[in-house]
């Protein structure tokens, strides 16, 4: 039997991973956290509890463990990344570490996306730091053969959230709520923009297909959707689902991060490098590796599973007044200033 770790292993990306391998029965799955939400984790998964940054925890916990694949997906800086390096080379034979397809150039030279597409991203201290940690990991692969493979989700999504532009710090919901009440919804631009959205399902399949896979190591793969949409198409959506009319309001991505600073949103890490650019993903050196990738849940489908969840467990429900108030500041403004014109 085969052994894969994963560091992290109940977030948005990693539940689906540890669920789908949990069911296969080639795989022993052991997950390293701080144990905070046991609760969606399979039972016939195994828990070590510990802090991944206390590195002689760890090695007292795992002992003289080996696993054939450890999966890193809370890794966001060198350090940390040096860290799992210290840790697990020569304990696996494969490292999987989940970057950002937020490190593509943006705007790219062409909007179809492919692995090969330059790294650089000056408006997102987060996509930076995730292409140094490849940059560290790919030198490591280099000189050292340390097998590791590089895996960049773009944006994706599960039953607890829904995919937005626009949202405050305490997440989506304050804009979901915007919506039933009838207020209008800041869409960042004119709506037009083409958007990738995946459900973690069905970026699960591409993951475990990478999972020991000889194609797979010292290469990079991004995991999306072959569903494009506009961002008024997802907004759109979204409210038909509720069954409510949607007020759609364009602002331009630039305004909104002038207006964001001082509230401390970063817009201009989340749009101008990243949603506000049109992006359409070619996974067509994914679906060589692995063959069985498919994405078999459309947005539609996907929001209307992540909307009923959402709506039958009032603790996801988190409201966000001073977003709320903010985005009615920043629509009062602009309506005040097409009466000046």
């Amino acid at each position: 039997m085969r052994k894969a770790l994963f560091i992290g292993g109940t977030g948005t990306i990693s539940t689906a991973i540890v669920k789908r391998l949990s069911e296969d029965p080639l795989w022993e799955v052991y997950v390293l956290n701080r144990g905070n939400r046991t609760d969606v984790i399979p039972s016939n998964v195994k828990l070590i509890k510990t802090d991944i940054n206390d590195e002689a925890d760890v090695l007292s916990k795992i002992g003289d463990m080996k696993f054939d694949v450890v999966g890193e997906f809370i890794g966001f800086t060198v350090d940390q990344v040096a860290r799992d390096y210290r840790l697990f080379a020569g304990r696996t034979k494969q490292y999987i570490y989940i970057s950002s397809a937020s490190a593509y150039h943006k705007p790219a030279v062409g909007y179809v996306i492919t692995e090969g597409t330059t790294l650089s991203n000056p408006h997102w201290q987060y996509s930076r730091d995730k292409i140094a940690c490849e940059e560290f990991l790919m030198k490591k692969y280099r000189e050292e053969g340390f097998p590791v493979t590089i895996v960049r989700p773009s944006h994706t999504y599960d039953e607890r959230n829904v995919p937005l532009g626009v949202h405050g710090k305490k997440g989506f919901w304050q804009v979901v709520k915007r919506i039933i009440d009838g207020k209008p919804v800041i869409i960042q631009g004119d709506g037009s923009s083409l958007w990738t959205v995946t459900w973690n399902g069905d970026f699960a399949v591409g993951y475990t297909g990478l999972m020991g896979n000889p194609h797979a190591i010292g290469e990079a793969f991004h995991i999306t959707s072959d569903e494009s949409l506009t961002w008024d198409q997802i907004y759109q959506t979204i409210a038909n689902v509720l069954g409510k009319e949607l007020k759609a309001y364009h602002v331009a991505s630039d305004f909104l991060s002038a207006c964001g600073d001082k509230y401390g949103y970063d817009f201009e890490g989340s749009l101008t490098g990243d949603k506000s650019v049109t992006v359409v993903f070619d996974n067509s050196k994914l679906k060589r590796a692995v063959p069985q990738m498919r994405t078999s849940v459309r947005f539609d489908q996907g929001v209307k599973m992540a909307l009923d969840n959402v709506l039958s467990h009032p603790e996801l429900q988190v409201e966000d007044p001073e977003f709320d108030e903010w985005c009615d500041k920043v629509i009062d403004v602009l309506e005040k200033a097409k009466g000046v014109i």
